[in-house]
């Protein structure tokens, strides 16, 4: 992702609407929602909080009220990253007003709030809150008013089941995933959405303990973003070493290292060396050549582990200012 280039080029777009557009218009303001967006993949929560609020008062200022509580669920998203929760709350309850008197209790839009509040009471400890919106945002994906289309109750019941997921409750969380692959095995074009429903089961199989289920969902998975050429992103290292790890289960080991190792490759790539991600490939590395009787290679992988985890904890005092350079 070229975040960097991305967001000089909206800075572009902005100023140009600053000379050239009439104030308030809407063109700037979808791009205001865009630079958000950047702001947001890059962890500058502040500046896309900023953006988001100069979007929405041109929306108000144009009566363009869903699109104001639209934006409203984007702002309260980047609250629940600042972990500014009462606002993050009051954000989706003014979007929540708006989509059911605008759409009505049952469209997909109020569903997908309910889904951000309960995710939102989970992180605060309010368990029973959370369940509750998971209960009502999955009683209107039973029940989908017309013209909901299949990718909307899907995407729902997977982030549903991430949260059940974190409920400790995989069975469940097993069954919405299933169900919404099932309503997009059919439909053309969705390859990767179904590899990105598919790792989620292999974790809900493993966690069961069911390890040849768990295999068969990772391979389905890493087959899938193979073909459409996605085989360079962090989310397909972790996957791969997902894969490596069900591999150990079912004593493959040497199909483990060779997973561990193209996950390695792609991890160091894309998120370095010192990110917890890469470094838990190196640590099953190290377990794995360890288990093959590969001295050498253990040697050398626990002793980079050690190294990295030593240089992100300096790294994380020097931030904090406890260590001085």
């Amino acid at each position: 992702m070229q975040f960097d280039e991305a967001e000089n080029l909206c800075k572009k777009t902005l100023e140009i609407h600053r000379i050239h557009s009439p104030p308030a218009s809407l063109e700037e303001a979808a791009d205001r929602r865009l630079m958000a967006l950047i702001c947001e993949a890059k962890g500058d929560y502040e500046s896309a909080l900023e953006h988001l609020v100069l979007s929405s008062m041109v929306m108000i200022a144009n009566g363009q009220e869903n699109e104001v509580a639209a934006i409203d669920v984007s702002i309260g998203n980047i609250y629940m990253s600042l972990s500014r929760f009462d606002e993050a709350v009051f954000s989706y309850q003014k979007a929540l007003t708006v989509f059911k008197s605008s759409k009505g209790d049952n469209h997909p839009s109020v569903a997908s709030v309910f889904v951000w509040l309960s995710d939102l009471y989970y992180k605060t400890g309010k368990l029973r809150e959370s369940r509750s919106y998971c209960e009502n945002a999955l009683r209107i994906y039973a029940k989908p008013v017309p013209g909901t289309t299949a990718e909307e109750i899907a995407s729902g019941m997977t982030e549903i089941s991430a949260i059940y997921e974190s409920f400790y409750e995989p069975e469940e969380a097993l069954k919405l995933l299933q169900k919404a692959m099932k309503l997009l095995e059919d439909k053309p074009g969705q390859q990767s959405t179904i590899a990105g429903i598919e790792a989620p089961m292999g974790v809900m199989f493993y966690m069961i303990g069911r390890y040849d289920d768990a295999r068969s969902s990772f391979e389905s998975a890493v087959a899938k973003l193979r073909a459409s050429g996605e085989r360079k992103s962090a989310f397909f290292g972790v996957l791969l070493n997902q894969m490596g790890l069900t591999c150990v289960q079912l004593f493959k080991i040497d199909e483990a290292a060779e997973f561990f190792e193209e996950a390695r490759e792609i991890l160091e790539q894309e998120c370095g060396p010192c990110h917890q991600d890469t470094i838990g490939v190196y640590s099953n590395l190290a377990a794995t050549y360890d288990a093959m009787g590969r001295a050498g290679f253990v040697a050398v992988w626990s002793s980079l582990v050690l190294v990295l985890v030593l240089c992100v904890a300096v790294f994380a005092l020097m931030r904090c200012g406890t260590v001085s350079g």
